[in-house]
């Protein structure tokens, strides 16, 4: 029993806040949101082989355009229709190669599941205590955090990067 709420504490204490995680990128290094303080961050699940996938096209937009005021951070997940079986070497080439991906790619994490990635479960978690919709219903899924790292949106997959629904926060 002390044992779990230690663990319990320790959960607590590591999650936080945004700025608490670091994932390995598709790079080789590591993403380490603290880094992001000061910056709205856009976190998407993504994936190379959907319909939605052209919508890499417009995040590198989004992102070259509010550079100085946001991060994108994509995260490869094959949870919905297989739609992302590659290895990570293969969906930096494809990103890269076809849509010309600058922003930070995380290595591909499952979004859905028993084995949910922590960061997704932090997220998820954050929406539902704010009442807003949990966005992993699809790949190209948006959560959007403000500059103190606190969760102020979440958007559908269909929801376009370049839309007004989106900008409204960067403009």
């Amino acid at each position: 029993m002390k044992s779990l709420f230690i663990t319990l504490i320790l959960s607590a204490t590591l999650t936080g806040s945004i700025y608490d995680f670091k994932v390995p990128g598709l790079d080789g290094n590591q993403i380490d949101f603290a880094g992001y303080k000061g910056k709205k961050i856009m976190i998407v699940n993504t994936a190379s082989f959907c319909g939605n996938t052209p919508q890499y096209k417009d995040l590198e937009a989004l992102y070259e355009k509010y550079k100085d005021k946001l991060v994108i951070i994509g995260f490869p997940a094959n949870n919905f229709g297989a739609q992302e079986p590659g290895t990570n070497g293969e969906i930096k080439e494809f990103c890269t190669k076809n849509y010309g991906v600058t922003f930070p790619m995380a290595e591909k994490i499952s979004v859905l599941g028993d084995d949910t990635a922590p960061l997704y479960k932090y997220l998820k978690d954050e929406a539902a205590k704010k009442g807003l919709a949990d966005p992993v219903k699809w790949n190209f899924g948006k959560f959007l955090l403000d500059e103190q790292g606190n969760l102020i949106a979440t958007f559908t997959p269909k929801t376009q990067p370049m839309s007004e629904e989106i900008l409204k926060y960067l403009n």
